[in-house]
């Protein structure tokens, strides 16, 4: 029986997108075998990348999109989301960038949801959801839906997303604020860290009743969430999350050190 030749192509991952590989195949030409003439997103994707990190796709030298079909000894380069770079001469990979920073948020990152919501962004999260109901919920709404399984953002439904890298909260919020470049859009304190709702300021009259007394008391206004009904006050508690935004924003504008 004659030996049919293997078909094969070439790929590399570049910056960031090493991030997913084995390290073993990490910043290096990956020799992958195809059957059929594969969807390049599959041949990524099978290498661990979601497709939702991904920004550039070159074949030998040319722009695709997800759905272009390999060939066998094609060279495939892997891109990144680039910053500070145009490349609107390319195609897209998208139908198009979501200039408003609103995400979605998977079941294990319930801290990091009431961190942003305190910076001012829309986050949505619920205990409960599963990935199709998170994937339905990005869709709809146009959301980016952040998680730390990979699986997640290769959902095809799946347009924009991000697999954070730090398991620590506290880590994962500067990592939003890096990727996103978020430091000018943030609004502390305007929205309800437990639903996500936007805050109204309000006077003591409409506090009665809602607030200790000794808290009526001391202060005359407050920020009240009309969809849960929970009202905020700037005691000792807000200081101290002042202090934080304060930090996290001063972080995210500091000049990045010099290598």
């Amino acid at each position: 029986m004659a030996m049919i030749p293997r078909a094969t192509v070439t790929l590399r991952f570049y910056e960031e997108l090493n991030d997913f590989l084995v390290p073993q195949r990490r910043r290096r030409d990956i020799e992958r075998p195809i059957f059929l003439g594969p969807a390049v997103k599959d041949v990524i994707e099978a290498e661990g990348v979601p497709h939702t990190e991904v920004d550039l796709i070159l074949v030998n030298g040319e722009s695709v999109g997800f759905g272009h079909r390999l060939a066998a000894g094609d060279r495939v380069a892997v891109y990144p989301l680039f910053e500070g770079l145009d490349i609107s001469s390319v195609q897209r990979l998208r139908p198009r960038p979501l200039r408003e920073p609103r995400f979605v948020l998977d079941v294990h990152l319930g801290t990091l949801a009431r961190r942003l919501r305190l910076l001012g962004f829309d986050c949505v999260y619920a205990s409960h959801c599963d990935d199709g109901e998170l994937v339905a919920i990005a869709r709809r709404q146009g959301r980016i839906v952040l998680t730390r399984d990979v699986g997640l953002l290769k959902q095809g439904g799946v347009s924009h997303g991000y697999w954070l890298r730090c398991r620590d909260p506290a880590g994962q919020v500067a990592e939003v604020m890096a990727r996103f470049d978020l430091a000018g859009a943030a609004r502390p304190f305007t929205r309800c860290m437990v639903c996500n709702g936007l805050l109204e300021r309000v006077e003591r009259p409409a506090a009665a009743g809602h607030v200790p007394p000794d808290v009526l008391e001391r202060f005359a206004s407050f920020l009240h969430c009309p969809g849960c009904g929970r009202f905020y006050w700037e005691g000792s508690h807000h200081a101290a999350l002042a202090r934080w935004t304060r930090r996290i924003l001063d972080a995210a504008t500091a000049d990045p050190p010099v290598s």
